[in-house]
């Protein structure tokens, strides 16, 4: 049985591969720039450099980064059977890097003045995941 079949006939989930060796060199780092230079497909590195920017006041910074992650995860989704819409869950670790993009998209966005942008990536996160949407605005 499969336990991830949809029976509502709606999108089904996309579930990324994971990235074991980039994953485990983000987890090592404290700085995720050589993660990013060394893996640049690994949204979950550029995320991370998007929310150190944010976190150090640099939103231009942080949406230059968090760009990045999220067209580099939009590849991947593509990749992986994803047609543009339909749920990309929060559970499974490797979709987080996106999502986490994604989330830093907006807020950049929000902060440099760009509220069409903003609402876009909140409602994009809460359409992909609402438990990611949870998390991440708690």
């Amino acid at each position: 049985m499969n336990l991830h079949q949809n029976l509502l006939n709606e999108p089904p989930e996309t579930r990324l591969a994971d990235n074991a060796e980039a994953r485990e060199a983000l987890a090592a780092a404290t700085d995720p720039t050589p993660v990013a230079g060394r893996f640049p497909e690994y949204s979950a590195a550029w995320a991370r450099l998007a929310e150190n920017a944010l976190a150090a006041g640099e939103p231009v910074a942080a949406y230059a980064y968090a760009r990045t992650g999220y067209h580099r995860g939009l590849d991947q989704l593509r990749r992986s059977g994803w047609k543009g819409h339909g749920p990309i869950p929060w559970e499974h670790e490797p979709n987080q890097g996106f999502l986490r993009a994604l989330h830093a998209l907006g807020k950049a966005a929000e902060q440099i003045g760009e509220a069409p942008e903003a609402e876009r990536c909140a409602t994009f996160l809460r359409d992909s995941s609402a438990e990611a949407d949870k998390v991440l605005n708690a």
